[in-house]
């Protein structure tokens, strides 16, 4: 009898499991009419329900995406015509996953995270909130004075075990792809403009800004704060104190620091001698 329980019980869980849960099967159709009704407008024959439920998690995607059985589509969260999504990729909650992204093996994706226009490495993790191959910050003035999109047509490059926090934005390439390495951790709120290279196992920390085009190489690490102009080259094994910035290439693996950075041992002399100098000149009253 007790055994009997047992297959009765887990027989249940199963299809519990393959069950799309309540509302995934409205917002596919949700989804299918919205895609009906544009094709309506343009002219062109729409087929019929584009986006189907997903039952392991209660997502959405459409047709021609390509999702492993064993991944985990969340409910709210929608995979977009071309997508690839490998064995065992979870993708959260209100995640859209956009057309032609690829996402490896084992990678676990938070809440409200939007990849586009991108690939994925194996066993990564991207946190909450996380925006991944949107258009980068180019623009230019023409001779009337008017501003001018520049085409930003490439793609953000995610190498494995890379690890993005939250609210982190790393824009897709213009004129070559973005490129983060193997191994590089990316902490909470960083900006990575377009045409930007990250070498293997970098550390990158809360808040820092990297300006399109400048390249890093490997094992690199920028503390907090810190602010890389664009194109500039940062030379591997180079360690930045938080809050600095550099305007020029780095060639020579060390720690620098200050604003502009420099070796860190010039740093500490120049904030010295400052502090010496503003004691010395100070009016007594």
């Amino acid at each position: 009898m007790a055994a009997i329980l047992r297959r009765t019980t887990a027989k249940a869980a199963a299809e519990l499991l393959l069950r799309p849960p309540h509302g995934a099967g409205r917002l596919a159709r949700f989804l299918g009419d919205c895609a009906s009704a544009a094709s309506h407008d343009t002219g062109a024959a729409a087929p019929a329900a584009e986006f189907v439920p997903w039952g392991n998690g209660g997502g959405v995607l459409h047709r021609a995406a390509s999702v492993d059985p064993t991944a985990v589509v969340e409910a709210g969260a929608v995979v977009h015509s071309g997508a690839v999504i490998g064995k065992e990729v979870v993708v959260g909650s209100g995640t859209v996953v956009g057309s032609s992204v690829s996402v490896g093996q084992s990678t676990r994706i938070g809440y409200n995270v939007v990849l586009s226009n991108c690939s994925v490495g194996e066993f990564c993790t991207i946190h909450n909130g996380a925006c991944i191959g949107q258009d980068g910050f180019g623009f230019f003035v023409d001779k009337d004075g008017k501003v001018k999109k520049k085409p930003q047509l490439l793609y953000a490059r995610i190498g494995d075990n890379v690890e993005i926090g939250a609210n982190t934005c790393i824009d897709r390439g213009s004129w070559r792809d973005t490129i983060i390495g193997d191994a590089t951790k990316i902490d909470n709120l960083v900006q990575i403009g377009h045409n930007v290279v990250i070498g293997k196992c970098c550390m990158i920390c809360g808040q820092a800004g990297i300006a399109g085009s400048a390249t890093l190489g490997d094992y690199v690490t920028l503390g907090g704060r810190v602010a890389i102009r664009d194109h500039v080259s940062i030379a591997s094994k180079v360690r930045l104190a938080a809050n600095s910035l550099a305007t020029k290439d780095i060639q020579n693996p060390g720690d620098y620091g200050g604003f502009p950075a420099v070796p860190v041992n010039e740093w500490r002399r120049q904030t010295v001698n400052l502090r010496l100098l503003s004691k010395k000149h100070v009016i007594r009253r």
